[in-house]
Protein backbone atom coordinates (compact mmCIF):
# COMPACT_ATOMS: atom_id res chain seq x y z
CA UNK A 1 0.00 0.00 0.00
CA UNK A 2 0.91 3.50 -1.01
CA UNK A 3 1.80 5.58 1.99
CA UNK A 4 -0.18 8.99 2.25
CA UNK A 5 1.32 12.02 2.77
CA UNK A 6 -0.49 14.93 4.43
CA UNK A 7 2.03 18.15 4.76
CA UNK A 8 4.26 19.29 2.39
CA UNK A 9 7.94 18.12 2.19
CA UNK A 10 10.32 15.99 0.88
CA UNK A 11 9.76 12.37 1.67
CA UNK A 12 11.89 8.78 1.41
CA UNK A 13 10.76 5.67 1.03
CA UNK A 14 13.29 2.37 0.46
CA UNK A 15 12.04 0.23 -2.08
CA UNK A 16 13.59 -3.14 -2.52
CA UNK A 17 16.05 -3.82 -5.33
CA UNK A 18 14.71 -7.17 -6.39
CA UNK A 19 17.66 -8.74 -6.51
CA UNK A 20 19.01 -10.93 -3.45
CA UNK A 21 22.65 -12.44 -4.28
CA UNK A 22 23.69 -15.64 -3.99
CA UNK A 23 26.44 -16.58 -1.47
CA UNK A 24 28.53 -19.45 -1.65
CA UNK A 25 28.45 -21.36 1.17
CA UNK A 26 31.29 -23.43 2.95
CA UNK A 27 32.72 -26.32 1.60
CA UNK A 28 35.87 -26.89 3.96
CA UNK A 29 33.79 -28.34 7.32
CA UNK A 30 34.78 -32.03 8.55
CA UNK A 31 33.12 -34.16 10.57
CA UNK A 32 35.23 -36.86 12.40
CA UNK A 33 33.15 -39.75 13.77
CA UNK A 34 35.64 -41.80 17.00
CA UNK A 35 36.87 -41.96 20.60
CA UNK A 36 38.30 -38.88 22.46
CA UNK A 37 40.46 -38.84 25.77
CA UNK A 38 37.42 -37.40 27.24
CA UNK A 39 35.47 -34.71 27.63
CA UNK A 40 35.17 -31.38 29.57
CA UNK A 41 31.12 -30.33 29.79
CA UNK A 42 32.59 -26.94 31.10
CA UNK A 43 34.44 -25.78 27.74
CA UNK A 44 32.01 -28.04 25.86
CA UNK A 45 27.82 -28.06 25.36
CA UNK A 46 26.74 -27.97 29.55
CA UNK A 47 23.34 -29.34 28.16
CA UNK A 48 25.38 -32.61 26.47
CA UNK A 49 27.15 -34.47 29.74
CA UNK A 50 27.86 -37.06 27.53
CA UNK A 51 29.33 -35.19 24.68
CA UNK A 52 27.65 -37.26 22.26
CA UNK A 53 26.05 -34.24 20.03
CA UNK A 54 28.73 -32.88 17.15
CA UNK A 55 30.43 -30.16 18.09
CA UNK A 56 32.79 -27.62 16.61
CA UNK A 57 36.04 -27.12 17.06
CA UNK A 58 38.04 -24.26 14.73
CA UNK A 59 41.55 -25.22 16.01
CA UNK A 60 43.77 -28.12 17.73
CA UNK A 61 44.18 -26.29 21.13
CA UNK A 62 40.43 -25.40 21.26
CA UNK A 63 39.98 -29.39 20.66
CA UNK A 64 42.63 -30.06 23.50
CA UNK A 65 40.49 -27.75 25.95
CA UNK A 66 36.87 -29.77 25.33
CA UNK A 67 38.32 -33.54 24.59
CA UNK A 68 41.88 -33.30 25.99
CA UNK A 69 44.90 -34.83 24.28
CA UNK A 70 45.73 -38.00 22.65
CA UNK A 71 44.96 -41.46 24.55
CA UNK A 72 46.33 -45.08 23.59
CA UNK A 73 44.43 -46.54 20.88
CA UNK A 74 42.61 -43.63 19.81
CA UNK A 75 42.80 -42.54 16.27
CA UNK A 76 40.36 -39.67 16.63
CA UNK A 77 42.85 -37.01 17.78
CA UNK A 78 45.31 -38.22 15.45
CA UNK A 79 42.71 -37.42 12.55
CA UNK A 80 41.77 -34.14 14.06
CA UNK A 81 45.19 -32.67 14.16
CA UNK A 82 46.06 -33.50 11.06
CA UNK A 83 43.24 -31.83 10.07
CA UNK A 84 44.64 -28.85 11.30
CA UNK A 85 47.95 -29.42 10.41
CA UNK A 86 46.95 -29.38 6.45
CA UNK A 87 45.15 -26.34 6.60
CA UNK A 88 41.86 -27.38 8.02
CA UNK A 89 40.21 -24.69 10.09
CA UNK A 90 36.79 -25.76 11.18
CA UNK A 91 35.33 -29.70 12.18
CA UNK A 92 32.46 -31.15 13.76
CA UNK A 93 33.41 -33.82 16.32
CA UNK A 94 31.22 -36.81 16.67
CA UNK A 95 32.48 -38.59 20.03
CA UNK A 96 31.74 -41.96 20.99
CA UNK A 97 31.02 -42.26 24.63
CA UNK A 98 31.20 -45.65 26.99
CA UNK A 99 35.05 -46.51 25.76
CA UNK A 100 37.76 -44.46 27.44
CA UNK A 101 37.37 -46.18 31.23
CA UNK A 102 35.40 -48.66 30.21
CA UNK A 103 37.57 -50.92 32.73
CA UNK A 104 37.12 -48.15 35.60
CA UNK A 105 40.83 -46.17 35.35
CA UNK A 106 41.55 -42.88 35.65
CA UNK A 107 44.23 -40.84 34.07
CA UNK A 108 47.59 -42.68 35.84
CA UNK A 109 51.40 -42.81 35.50
CA UNK A 110 54.03 -44.59 36.88
CA UNK A 111 56.40 -42.48 37.91
CA UNK A 112 60.24 -43.75 37.74
CA UNK A 113 62.51 -44.41 40.31
CA UNK A 114 65.59 -41.48 40.88
CA UNK A 115 68.13 -44.36 41.40
CA UNK A 116 66.80 -46.83 38.44
CA UNK A 117 64.72 -45.31 35.83
CA UNK A 118 64.03 -49.12 34.57
CA UNK A 119 61.90 -49.13 37.40
CA UNK A 120 58.81 -47.94 38.96
CA UNK A 121 58.83 -45.61 42.04
CA UNK A 122 55.33 -44.40 42.76
CA UNK A 123 51.78 -44.80 40.61
CA UNK A 124 50.09 -41.31 40.87
CA UNK A 125 47.13 -41.15 39.57
CA UNK A 126 43.76 -38.83 39.37
CA UNK A 127 40.48 -38.38 41.48
CA UNK A 128 39.00 -37.59 38.57
CA UNK A 129 38.25 -39.91 35.76
CA UNK A 130 38.17 -36.53 33.01
CA UNK A 131 41.23 -34.59 34.77
CA UNK A 132 44.05 -33.39 32.50
CA UNK A 133 46.83 -33.49 34.90
CA UNK A 134 50.31 -32.91 35.87
CA UNK A 135 52.65 -33.77 38.37
CA UNK A 136 56.05 -32.71 38.83
CA UNK A 137 58.57 -33.79 41.33
CA UNK A 138 60.61 -31.58 43.42
CA UNK A 139 63.31 -32.90 45.23
CA UNK A 140 65.00 -31.57 48.10
CA UNK A 141 67.18 -28.48 47.77
CA UNK A 142 71.09 -29.37 47.72
CA UNK A 143 72.90 -28.77 51.41
CA UNK A 144 75.12 -25.43 50.91
CA UNK A 145 79.15 -26.20 51.55
CA UNK A 146 79.71 -26.53 55.20
CA UNK A 147 76.62 -28.03 56.34
CA UNK A 148 75.86 -31.28 57.49
CA UNK A 149 73.54 -33.62 55.05
CA UNK A 150 72.90 -36.44 57.25
CA UNK A 151 71.45 -34.21 60.35
CA UNK A 152 67.74 -34.47 58.96
CA UNK A 153 65.42 -36.36 56.34
CA UNK A 154 64.73 -34.84 53.41
CA UNK A 155 61.87 -33.24 52.34
CA UNK A 156 60.36 -33.81 48.60
CA UNK A 157 57.45 -31.62 47.17
CA UNK A 158 54.86 -32.74 44.94
CA UNK A 159 52.99 -29.76 42.54
CA UNK A 160 50.02 -30.88 40.84
CA UNK A 161 48.51 -28.85 37.79
CA UNK A 162 45.31 -28.89 35.91
CA UNK A 163 45.61 -27.96 31.90
CA UNK A 164 48.67 -26.15 32.72
CA UNK A 165 47.79 -24.11 35.89
CA UNK A 166 49.69 -25.12 39.22
CA UNK A 167 45.94 -26.27 41.53
CA UNK A 168 47.99 -27.45 44.75
CA UNK A 169 51.71 -27.97 46.03
CA UNK A 170 52.21 -30.97 48.75
CA UNK A 171 55.26 -30.86 50.45
CA UNK A 172 57.17 -32.46 53.82
CA UNK A 173 57.04 -36.03 51.56
CA UNK A 174 59.84 -38.33 53.04
CA UNK A 175 60.97 -41.34 51.28
CA UNK A 176 63.24 -42.57 53.62
CA UNK A 177 61.12 -43.75 56.25
CA UNK A 178 60.38 -46.89 57.05
CA UNK A 179 56.98 -47.13 55.99
CA UNK A 180 55.31 -46.60 52.56
CA UNK A 181 52.00 -46.07 53.61
CA UNK A 182 53.06 -43.15 55.06
CA UNK A 183 53.84 -41.24 52.29
CA UNK A 184 50.77 -42.39 50.90
CA UNK A 185 48.68 -41.38 53.92
CA UNK A 186 50.26 -37.92 53.79
CA UNK A 187 49.63 -37.31 50.06
CA UNK A 188 46.00 -39.12 49.68
CA UNK A 189 45.18 -36.82 53.07
CA UNK A 190 46.33 -33.79 52.19
CA UNK A 191 45.02 -33.76 47.80
CA UNK A 192 42.22 -32.82 46.06
CA UNK A 193 43.15 -33.95 42.85
CA UNK A 194 45.16 -37.16 42.97
CA UNK A 195 46.15 -40.10 44.67
CA UNK A 196 49.77 -42.16 45.66
CA UNK A 197 50.38 -45.46 45.85
CA UNK A 198 53.88 -46.82 46.48
CA UNK A 199 54.81 -50.00 44.07
CA UNK A 200 55.95 -52.85 45.86
CA UNK A 201 59.49 -53.80 44.77
CA UNK A 202 60.82 -56.68 45.80
CA UNK A 203 64.60 -56.34 47.78
CA UNK A 204 64.20 -52.79 47.31
CA UNK A 205 63.96 -49.75 50.21
CA UNK A 206 61.58 -47.33 50.35
CA UNK A 207 64.61 -44.57 50.04
CA UNK A 208 65.61 -46.72 46.60
CA UNK A 209 62.20 -46.02 45.32
CA UNK A 210 62.39 -42.26 45.55
CA UNK A 211 60.48 -40.64 42.36
CA UNK A 212 63.06 -38.68 39.71
CA UNK A 213 62.90 -35.25 39.65
CA UNK A 214 61.03 -34.05 36.82
CA UNK A 215 57.06 -32.99 35.36
CA UNK A 216 54.63 -36.04 34.10
CA UNK A 217 51.79 -36.18 32.53
CA UNK A 218 49.22 -38.87 33.78
CA UNK A 219 47.93 -40.66 30.79
CA UNK A 220 44.35 -41.79 30.43
CA UNK A 221 43.56 -45.92 30.06
CA UNK A 222 43.56 -47.24 26.74
CA UNK A 223 40.61 -47.60 25.26
CA UNK A 224 38.07 -50.45 25.71
CA UNK A 225 36.21 -50.92 22.76
CA UNK A 226 34.44 -54.29 23.47
CA UNK A 227 30.74 -52.78 24.24
CA UNK A 228 31.26 -50.21 21.26
CA UNK A 229 29.80 -51.57 17.67
CA UNK A 230 29.30 -50.28 13.74
CA UNK A 231 26.04 -48.69 14.84
CA UNK A 232 27.22 -46.44 17.38
CA UNK A 233 28.95 -44.98 14.60
CA UNK A 234 26.33 -44.43 12.47
CA UNK A 235 24.59 -43.53 15.77
CA UNK A 236 20.93 -41.75 15.86
CA UNK A 237 19.61 -38.82 14.55
CA UNK A 238 16.74 -38.01 16.78
CA UNK A 239 19.46 -38.61 19.61
CA UNK A 240 22.15 -36.70 18.00
CA UNK A 241 24.63 -39.72 18.56
CA UNK A 242 27.28 -40.57 15.76
CA UNK A 243 27.67 -39.68 12.23
CA UNK A 244 23.51 -39.48 11.95
CA UNK A 245 24.14 -36.72 14.30
CA UNK A 246 25.21 -34.75 11.67
CA UNK A 247 21.75 -33.54 11.12
CA UNK A 248 22.67 -30.48 13.22
CA UNK A 249 25.22 -29.92 10.95
CA UNK A 250 24.56 -28.79 8.03
CA UNK A 251 27.68 -26.91 6.99
CA UNK A 252 29.66 -30.45 7.12
CA UNK A 253 30.99 -31.64 3.40
CA UNK A 254 33.67 -33.96 4.28
CA UNK A 255 33.05 -37.10 6.97
CA UNK A 256 35.64 -39.85 8.11
CA UNK A 257 35.48 -42.45 10.36
CA UNK A 258 39.39 -42.79 11.74
CA UNK A 259 38.38 -44.77 14.57
CA UNK A 260 37.19 -47.71 12.84
CA UNK A 261 39.99 -49.32 12.54
CA UNK A 262 39.74 -48.98 16.69
CA UNK A 263 36.41 -50.99 16.62
CA UNK A 264 37.13 -53.00 14.00
CA UNK A 265 40.17 -54.69 15.50
CA UNK A 266 39.82 -57.90 17.60
CA UNK A 267 41.12 -58.44 21.06
CA UNK A 268 44.02 -60.46 19.40
CA UNK A 269 45.29 -57.55 16.94
CA UNK A 270 43.59 -58.99 14.05
CA UNK A 271 40.85 -57.04 11.65
CA UNK A 272 37.27 -57.81 11.15
CA UNK A 273 37.80 -56.93 7.68
CA UNK A 274 33.71 -57.39 7.31
CA UNK A 275 33.19 -55.13 10.01
CA UNK A 276 35.57 -52.51 8.23
CA UNK A 277 33.71 -52.73 5.09
CA UNK A 278 30.14 -52.72 6.41
CA UNK A 279 30.88 -49.52 8.23
CA UNK A 280 32.66 -47.94 4.95
CA UNK A 281 29.51 -48.92 2.74
CA UNK A 282 26.93 -47.68 5.72
CA UNK A 283 29.06 -44.47 5.43
CA UNK A 284 29.01 -43.98 1.89
CA UNK A 285 25.45 -45.01 1.89
CA UNK A 286 24.72 -41.96 4.06
CA UNK A 287 26.67 -39.44 2.47
CA UNK A 288 24.48 -40.63 -0.89
CA UNK A 289 21.75 -39.96 0.92
CA UNK A 290 22.57 -36.31 1.80
CA UNK A 291 23.54 -35.26 -1.44
CA UNK A 292 25.95 -32.78 -0.19
CA UNK A 293 28.56 -34.60 1.79
CA UNK A 294 31.48 -36.67 0.86
CA UNK A 295 33.38 -39.72 2.75
CA UNK A 296 37.01 -39.72 2.88
CA UNK A 297 37.84 -43.43 3.39
CA UNK A 298 41.30 -45.26 4.38
CA UNK A 299 41.94 -48.75 3.55
CA UNK A 300 43.30 -50.41 6.58
CA UNK A 301 46.72 -50.63 7.57
CA UNK A 302 49.19 -53.14 6.56
CA UNK A 303 47.92 -53.82 2.96
CA UNK A 304 49.86 -53.77 0.16
CA UNK A 305 48.95 -52.50 -3.42
CA UNK A 306 47.52 -55.57 -4.46
CA UNK A 307 45.63 -56.11 -1.15
CA UNK A 308 44.89 -52.52 -1.69
CA UNK A 309 42.96 -53.29 -4.89
CA UNK A 310 41.32 -56.22 -3.72
CA UNK A 311 40.25 -54.18 -0.75
CA UNK A 312 38.79 -51.74 -3.15
CA UNK A 313 37.18 -54.74 -5.49
CA UNK A 314 35.55 -56.21 -1.88
CA UNK A 315 34.15 -52.50 -1.63
CA UNK A 316 31.92 -52.86 -4.20
CA UNK A 317 30.41 -49.12 -4.03
CA UNK A 318 30.04 -47.13 -7.38
CA UNK A 319 29.39 -43.67 -5.91
CA UNK A 320 30.51 -40.39 -6.84
CA UNK A 321 30.25 -39.09 -2.99
CA UNK A 322 33.48 -41.23 -1.71
CA UNK A 323 37.21 -40.64 -2.46
CA UNK A 324 39.50 -44.09 -0.93
CA UNK A 325 43.30 -43.12 -0.55
CA UNK A 326 45.84 -45.74 0.21
CA UNK A 327 48.47 -45.92 2.17
CA UNK A 328 48.54 -45.00 5.68
CA UNK A 329 50.75 -42.48 6.97
CA UNK A 330 53.43 -43.04 9.61
CA UNK A 331 53.71 -40.05 12.32
CA UNK A 332 55.63 -39.78 15.32
CA UNK A 333 54.18 -41.31 18.67
CA UNK A 334 52.84 -37.72 21.37
CA UNK A 335 52.68 -40.73 23.57
CA UNK A 336 55.81 -42.19 23.30
CA UNK A 337 58.16 -41.62 26.88
CA UNK A 338 61.63 -41.16 26.49
CA UNK A 339 63.80 -43.48 25.72
CA UNK A 340 61.23 -45.39 24.12
CA UNK A 341 62.39 -48.37 21.58
CA UNK A 342 61.68 -47.74 17.95
CA UNK A 343 58.77 -49.26 17.90
CA UNK A 344 57.44 -46.74 20.29
CA UNK A 345 58.66 -44.09 18.72
CA UNK A 346 56.21 -43.88 15.76
CA UNK A 347 52.59 -44.69 14.97
CA UNK A 348 50.69 -45.80 11.88
CA UNK A 349 47.07 -43.93 11.48
CA UNK A 350 44.48 -43.58 8.88
CA UNK A 351 45.32 -40.91 6.68
CA UNK A 352 41.71 -39.27 6.34
CA UNK A 353 42.55 -36.46 8.82
CA UNK A 354 45.46 -34.95 6.50
CA UNK A 355 43.57 -35.69 3.38
CA UNK A 356 41.01 -33.75 4.63
CA UNK A 357 42.85 -30.95 6.13
CA UNK A 358 44.48 -31.06 2.53
CA UNK A 359 40.84 -30.75 0.52
CA UNK A 360 40.57 -27.93 3.05
CA UNK A 361 43.77 -25.78 2.22
CA UNK A 362 43.37 -26.43 -1.65
CA UNK A 363 39.59 -24.76 -0.84
CA UNK A 364 40.74 -21.93 0.51
CA UNK A 365 43.78 -21.15 -1.53
CA UNK A 366 42.37 -22.20 -4.93
CA UNK A 367 38.52 -22.83 -5.00
CA UNK A 368 36.45 -26.30 -4.39
CA UNK A 369 37.09 -26.39 -7.89
CA UNK A 370 40.57 -27.40 -8.19
CA UNK A 371 41.74 -31.14 -7.86
CA UNK A 372 43.06 -32.03 -4.27
CA UNK A 373 45.85 -33.20 -5.25
CA UNK A 374 49.72 -32.55 -6.19
CA UNK A 375 49.74 -31.28 -2.77
CA UNK A 376 51.98 -32.05 0.43
CA UNK A 377 50.92 -33.91 3.33
CA UNK A 378 52.02 -32.20 6.09
CA UNK A 379 52.74 -33.46 9.95
CA UNK A 380 53.67 -37.30 9.09
CA UNK A 381 57.06 -39.04 9.33
CA UNK A 382 56.77 -41.23 6.04
CA UNK A 383 54.27 -43.20 4.23
CA UNK A 384 53.59 -46.69 5.78
CA UNK A 385 54.31 -48.24 2.32
CA UNK A 386 55.95 -46.57 -0.95
CA UNK A 387 53.55 -47.21 -4.29
CA UNK A 388 55.63 -47.63 -7.24
CA UNK A 389 54.74 -46.48 -10.99
CA UNK A 390 53.52 -49.13 -11.79
CA UNK A 391 51.47 -50.30 -9.08
CA UNK A 392 49.64 -46.79 -9.24
CA UNK A 393 48.94 -47.74 -12.59
CA UNK A 394 46.69 -50.47 -11.58
CA UNK A 395 45.19 -48.97 -8.54
CA UNK A 396 44.44 -45.13 -10.16
CA UNK A 397 41.44 -46.45 -12.46
CA UNK A 398 39.51 -48.02 -10.09
CA UNK A 399 39.65 -44.94 -8.02
CA UNK A 400 42.29 -45.61 -5.40
CA UNK A 401 43.93 -42.41 -4.63
CA UNK A 402 47.76 -42.99 -3.49
CA UNK A 403 49.58 -40.96 -1.46
CA UNK A 404 53.28 -40.93 -2.57
CA UNK A 405 56.88 -39.91 -1.38
CA UNK A 406 58.79 -38.31 -4.12
CA UNK A 407 61.89 -37.86 -2.06
CA UNK A 408 63.17 -34.06 -2.06
CA UNK A 409 59.71 -33.00 -3.59
CA UNK A 410 58.01 -34.26 -0.47
CA UNK A 411 54.96 -36.52 -0.14
CA UNK A 412 52.25 -35.61 -1.93
CA UNK A 413 48.64 -36.74 -2.68
CA UNK A 414 48.97 -38.10 -6.41
CA UNK A 415 45.10 -38.53 -7.23
CA UNK A 416 41.45 -37.03 -7.17
CA UNK A 417 39.25 -39.76 -7.98
CA UNK A 418 36.12 -40.93 -6.57
CA UNK A 419 34.59 -44.14 -6.20
CA UNK A 420 32.21 -43.67 -9.20
CA UNK A 421 32.99 -46.27 -12.15
CA UNK A 422 29.99 -46.12 -14.02
CA UNK A 423 29.35 -42.52 -15.23
CA UNK A 424 33.06 -40.72 -16.00
CA UNK A 425 31.72 -37.61 -15.61
CA UNK A 426 31.24 -38.16 -11.67
CA UNK A 427 35.43 -39.40 -12.12
CA UNK A 428 36.91 -36.58 -10.14
CA UNK A 429 36.33 -34.99 -6.35
CA UNK A 430 36.81 -31.40 -7.65
CA UNK A 431 33.67 -31.72 -10.08
CA UNK A 432 31.13 -33.70 -7.67
CA UNK A 433 32.13 -31.10 -4.78
CA UNK A 434 31.54 -28.13 -7.50
CA UNK A 435 28.03 -29.66 -8.29
CA UNK A 436 27.22 -30.26 -4.40
CA UNK A 437 28.90 -26.11 -3.30
CA UNK A 438 26.72 -24.78 -6.31
CA UNK A 439 23.88 -26.74 -5.48
CA UNK A 440 23.40 -25.89 -1.79
CA UNK A 441 24.69 -22.74 -2.65
CA UNK A 442 21.24 -21.68 -4.87
CA UNK A 443 19.54 -23.94 -2.39
CA UNK A 444 20.20 -21.45 0.15
CA UNK A 445 19.85 -18.42 -1.83
CA UNK A 446 17.30 -18.49 -3.41
CA UNK A 447 15.18 -19.49 0.09
CA UNK A 448 13.15 -15.84 -0.48
CA UNK A 449 11.28 -17.47 -3.70
CA UNK A 450 9.05 -19.19 -1.82
CA UNK A 451 5.20 -18.08 -1.77
CA UNK A 452 6.26 -15.62 -4.06
CA UNK A 453 3.58 -14.58 -6.73
CA UNK A 454 5.22 -17.20 -9.63
CA UNK A 455 4.78 -14.93 -12.41
CA UNK A 456 7.26 -13.74 -15.51
CA UNK A 457 8.59 -10.92 -13.10
CA UNK A 458 9.90 -14.10 -10.67
CA UNK A 459 11.09 -16.57 -12.83
CA UNK A 460 13.64 -13.14 -14.20
CA UNK A 461 14.67 -12.32 -10.80
CA UNK A 462 15.24 -15.64 -10.41
CA UNK A 463 17.35 -16.21 -13.52
CA UNK A 464 18.81 -12.93 -13.14
CA UNK A 465 20.08 -14.16 -9.31
CA UNK A 466 21.16 -17.20 -10.54
CA UNK A 467 23.28 -15.84 -13.77
CA UNK A 468 25.00 -13.60 -11.85
CA UNK A 469 26.25 -16.14 -9.43
CA UNK A 470 27.73 -18.61 -12.03
CA UNK A 471 28.83 -15.88 -14.00
CA UNK A 472 30.99 -15.14 -10.73
CA UNK A 473 32.33 -18.66 -10.86
CA UNK A 474 33.31 -18.28 -14.18
CA UNK A 475 35.99 -15.77 -13.93
CA UNK A 476 37.05 -17.09 -11.20
CA UNK A 477 37.76 -20.30 -13.36
CA UNK A 478 35.19 -22.93 -12.12
CA UNK A 479 33.94 -23.11 -15.09
CA UNK A 480 34.93 -24.16 -18.68
CA UNK A 481 34.48 -21.65 -21.75
CA UNK A 482 36.09 -18.89 -23.51
CA UNK A 483 32.76 -16.92 -22.75
CA UNK A 484 29.73 -17.30 -19.62
CA UNK A 485 26.81 -18.55 -22.94
CA UNK A 486 29.81 -21.73 -23.45
CA UNK A 487 30.17 -22.37 -19.59
CA UNK A 488 27.06 -22.18 -18.11
CA UNK A 489 22.66 -21.95 -19.22
CA UNK A 490 20.00 -21.00 -17.06
CA UNK A 491 16.08 -21.21 -18.08
CA UNK A 492 13.25 -19.95 -16.45
CA UNK A 493 10.78 -19.24 -18.61
CA UNK A 494 7.12 -20.19 -20.44
CA UNK A 495 9.23 -23.46 -21.85
CA UNK A 496 9.68 -24.81 -18.56
CA UNK A 497 7.13 -23.35 -16.00
CA UNK A 498 3.98 -23.84 -18.53
CA UNK A 499 0.31 -23.10 -16.78
CA UNK A 500 -0.21 -26.38 -15.58
CA UNK A 501 2.72 -26.61 -13.66
CA UNK A 502 2.55 -23.12 -11.90
CA UNK A 503 -0.79 -24.14 -11.17
CA UNK A 504 0.52 -27.46 -9.04
CA UNK A 505 2.71 -24.31 -7.20
CA UNK A 506 5.87 -24.99 -9.05
CA UNK A 507 9.02 -23.29 -10.07
CA UNK A 508 10.86 -24.87 -12.08
CA UNK A 509 14.88 -23.68 -13.46
CA UNK A 510 16.94 -25.55 -15.53
CA UNK A 511 20.68 -25.24 -14.96
CA UNK A 512 23.44 -26.38 -16.79
CA UNK A 513 27.29 -26.13 -15.78
CA UNK A 514 30.88 -27.04 -17.62
CA UNK A 515 33.07 -27.91 -14.72
CA UNK A 516 36.98 -28.12 -14.69
CA UNK A 517 38.32 -31.05 -15.02
CA UNK A 518 42.17 -31.73 -13.79
CA UNK A 519 44.43 -32.74 -16.29
CA UNK A 520 45.17 -36.05 -14.48
CA UNK A 521 47.72 -37.25 -17.64
CA UNK A 522 50.13 -34.28 -18.75
CA UNK A 523 51.86 -36.12 -21.91
CA UNK A 524 54.06 -34.06 -24.09
CA UNK A 525 54.90 -35.74 -27.85
CA UNK A 526 58.65 -35.46 -29.02
CA UNK A 527 60.35 -36.68 -31.99
CA UNK A 528 63.49 -35.50 -33.76
CA UNK A 529 63.83 -31.73 -36.09
CA UNK A 530 66.16 -32.18 -38.82
CA UNK A 531 66.82 -28.33 -38.47
CA UNK A 532 65.11 -25.09 -40.53
CA UNK A 533 67.81 -24.91 -43.07
CA UNK A 534 68.58 -27.47 -46.04
CA UNK A 535 72.45 -28.65 -46.44
CA UNK A 536 73.24 -26.83 -49.55
CA UNK A 537 72.47 -23.37 -48.28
Amino acid sequence: MAASYGAPGVYIEEQPSGSMPIEGVGTAVAAFVGFTERYDVEQGDPTDPAGVKPQLVTSWPQYERVYGGFVRGAMLPHAVRGFFENGGSAAYICRIPGANGANGGNPARNLPAADNPNNDSVRVSAVDPGAHLEVEVVPPAAPAEGESDGAAPADHTLRVYRDGALQEELGGLQFSGRSARSVERTVNERSKFIRLEVKPLQGASLAERTPAAGRYTLEAPALSTVSVTPADLVGDESERTGYQGLAIAESVTMVAIPDLVTVATRDDGSLDEEMFLGAQKQLIDFCEAAHNKMAILDTPPGLNATRALEWRSRLARDSAFAALYYPNVVISNPLARPGANNGELYLTVPTAGHVAGVWARTDAARGVWKAPANEAVRGIVRLENDVTNGEQDLLNPDGVNCIRSFGSYGTKIWGARTLAKTDPSWRYINVRRLFNFVEESIQRGTQWAVFEPNDFDLWQRVKRNITSFLRGLWMQGALVGNTPEQAFYVMCDESNNPASSVDEGKLIVEIGIAPVKPAEFVIFRISQWQGGGSASE
